[in-house]
């Protein structure tokens, strides 16, 4: 058996032409609101208006998130036009550079290429960050930036480059100008981790880091600038403090979890399909070190391990909690268990590894019969691309499954094999399917293939049927109903239709659903028509 491979070069290259088969399919699916058809119209103005330096979300000015995504985003569609591929672009190029860095960091860490791909395929095959390619907001970016900063300070340590030196203060620079703190807190508390337990502290606390000091001041000078330029002092305060701070506090956003352990079981869908296998490791590790009470041991790192107890430390004490806040995290916690499941291996650990492929054949299985479930129940069979792709990848995968092959290996292999083939279905057969319920889009449809005059469409003030923007190119004017003229047309919701004074006629109406608060009750077709909203367009007569 060899003992430092867990997959040949063969499927490597196999599994990484899988994945871009599942990334590269993601990106023909129309966007879902709210988030990610919201920063798509966001970004869309931006280009629209060559305006780089406000940010709106709608008309309002938008003092949240960063720049950076929306500004590769509206440079993507400055050369590609205003389409949901160009949208999707940045955050496909930044989720290949995670995928690039997280090899090239485990490369570093364990010295073993085997390792490292293993790492980077993980990475690759994580469920949050296959959702976070398709249903893009500003944690993709943030994702790329985040590990790549990392890499490039670990590689300084090493080695003291002053190239690493400087690329790792402006990918901190760059990370901080997707998301703000949070980012630097995960470099931050990745980078001291390593030091802690390598005791390198003189390598890193030298002249030199005086470079990555200034490399990422020039870095977020942009962000700076353009915060000063739309909201003055406050916005600088807002940036450099308060918009971490407040999340952090729940302070002006609707606290969404008290739950202090909320990030360790969103951990077990958003890293699957190696959830389980990363809390056994996470569990056996933090042992090893207490037992040994940290003392130092050639060819042991202590960042990927300490890096996530710190800052899923620090998160679980948020009042305000997202899954998606784990993305940046993610090519860390790969690395981590690349190399936990290599350790099983090299000591043939074969009743830990025949618990967790037995866990694991149930939810693949599992897997199998929901997507089964889903094309019987609700999709349908639509696309000859269902039996061209996806129904092979399956077969091929219950013959791995069921062939007889050192067990560590077959764990892995099929682990990868299953996140391709479940991700190829979802996004050549379902979320295309799923989109067609948001009312928003099909209403910019029916604009589009109409003719409507779109100079004449409003919707009343407060409402965020982002969709609709993005799919008509247009920002739409949000407006009060006493300012319509005869001959306008509304957006409107049918709640609000019941109390609209204005006379009016409707010229199209449309089943609505927030596709992204999926429920059993939507997706039977027995409870589906109650789970709807009506969404219209109806033309303004006096």
């Amino acid at each position: 058996m060899n003992q430092n491979r867990l997959l040949s070069q063969s499927q490597i290259v196999f599994l990484y032409i899988g994945f871009s088969l599942v990334y590269i399919s993601g990106l023909f699916i129309e966007l879902m609101e709210n988030d990610s058809a919201q920063h798509a119209s966001m970004a869309m103005r931006m280009a629209l208006n060559d305006d780089f330096f406000n940010i709106y979300k709608g008309e309002n000015p938008y003092l949240d998130k960063p720049h950076m995504h929306f500004w590769l985003a509206a440079l993507s569609m400055k050369f590609f036009g205003i389409n949901h591929i160009a949208y999707r672009i940045p955050a496909l190029l930044s989720l290949a550079l995670a995928a690039f860095s997280t090899k090239k960091l485990a490369d570093l860490l364990y010295g073993n290429e085997n390792t490292s791909y293993v790492a980077s395929l993980i990475f690759l095959s994580a469920q949050t960050i296959i959702l976070s390619a398709h249903d893009v907001r500003t944690d993709a970016v943030l994702t790329g930036f985040v590990i790549f900063s990392i890499w490039q300070f670990v590689r300084f340590i090493r080695n003291q480059n002053v190239s690493s030196v400087i690329l790792a203060g402006l990918g901190a620079a760059f990370a901080f100008s997707s998301k703000g703190l949070i980012a630097l807190v995960i470099i931050g508390f990745c980078v001291f981790a390593y030091l802690l337990y390598s005791r390198e502290w003189k390598k890193f606390f030298n002249v030199k880091i005086i470079i990555a000091a200034i490399s990422f001041m020039v870095g977020i000078l942009p962000i700076l600038y353009a915060y000063y330029n739309q909201f003055g002092e406050k916005g600088i305060q807002f940036i450099l403090f308060n918009q971490s701070v407040d999340r952090l506090t729940a302070n002006g956003f609707e606290e969404t979890s008290p739950d202090y352990l909320f990030f360790f079981h969103t951990l077990l869908w958003a890293f699957l399909p190696f959830s389980l296998a990363f809390y056994l490791g996470v569990f056996e590790k933090t042992a090893f070190f207490v037992k040994n009470k940290f003392k130092r041991k050639e060819g042991v790192e202590f960042l990927t391990l300490g890096g996530f107890w710190l800052i899923i430390l620090v998160f679980s004490i948020s009042k305000f909690k997202l899954p998606h806040y784990l993305n940046g995290l993610i090519g860390v916690l790969s690395i981590f268990t690349a190399a936990y499941l290599f350790e099983l291996f090299k000591k043939d650990e074969i009743k830990k590894i025949r618990i967790l492929y037995i866990i694991q054949l149930v939810v693949i299985f599992a897997g199998i019969l929901g997507a089964g479930l889903i094309t019987y129940y609700f999709i349908g069979i639509t696309d000859i691309i269902l039996y061209v792709v996806c129904i092979p990848i399956f077969i091929y995968l219950v013959i791995k499954i069921f062939r007889k092959e050192n067990i560590f290996k077959k764990y892995v292999f099929v682990s990868l094999l299953f996140a391709i083939a479940l991700n190829v279905y979802l996004n050549t057969q379902f979320y295309p399917i799923l989109t067609q319920y948001q009312g928003s889009l099909r209403l910019a449809e029916f604009v589009n293939d109409n003719q409507v005059e779109k100079d004449k469409i409003f919707m009343l003030k407060g409402y965020e049927p982002w969709a609709f923007d993005f799919y008509t190119r247009r920002n739409t004017p949000r407006t009060e109903e006493d300012t319509l003229k005869k001959g306008d047309y509304l957006v409107i919701y049918d709640e609000d239709l019941k109390n609209l004074k204005k006379e009016y006629k409707i010229i199209d109406r449309e089943n609505h659903f927030r596709i992204t608060r999926l429920s059993l009750k939507f997706l039977d077709p027995k409870t589906r028509p109650k789970q709807y909203e009506s969404i219209f367009l109806v033309e303004v007569l006096n």
